[in-house]
């Protein structure tokens, strides 16, 4: 499985505009990338440096991710309760055992999950129009 997503998401995204248009809802071509629990950011990383060089802000809408480019834009939707966000991917991880992906503060409370911590999650990368 993710060996043909690492072969087909490159070519998705080079699909000319038009094509992207057609598919998408606004955003550009969406790829599901997966599901699986989220956690989030502690402000208590506010200001510390991420994996791309950033300083670290809780009130930003931004995720760590494992594997994605830095700069994808992910929609994140809280299958208990159906909220999404979109947040940028501007760091690596998340390191905690069968988490897919760590939220900023802000995203957390976009999705509803700032109170437990964690929720599961369904993720969609959003290709970028034209202009963007």
């Amino acid at each position: 499985m993710r060996r043909g997503f690492t072969i087909l998401l490159p070519l998705l995204l080079a699909l000319p505009a038009t094509a992207q248009e057609a598919l998408g809802d606004g955003f550009g071509l969406e790829t599901e990338v997966g599901s699986g629990t989220a956690s989030y950011y502690g402000r208590e990383l506010a200001g510390n440096r991420t994996a791309n060089g950033e300083r670290f802000d809780p009130d930003a809408l931004t995720a760590a991710h494992r594997t994605l480019p830095f700069g994808s834009r992910v929609r994140v939707t809280n299958l208990t309760n159906g909220q999404s966000v979109v947040v940028r991917i501007n760091d690596r991880g998340p390191f905690g055992r069968g988490r897919v992906i760590d939220v900023s503060h802000a995203a957390a409370r976009e999705i509803g999950m700032h109170r437990s911590g964690i929720a599961r999650v369904s993720m969609t990368l959003i290709g970028e129009e034209e202009g963007e």
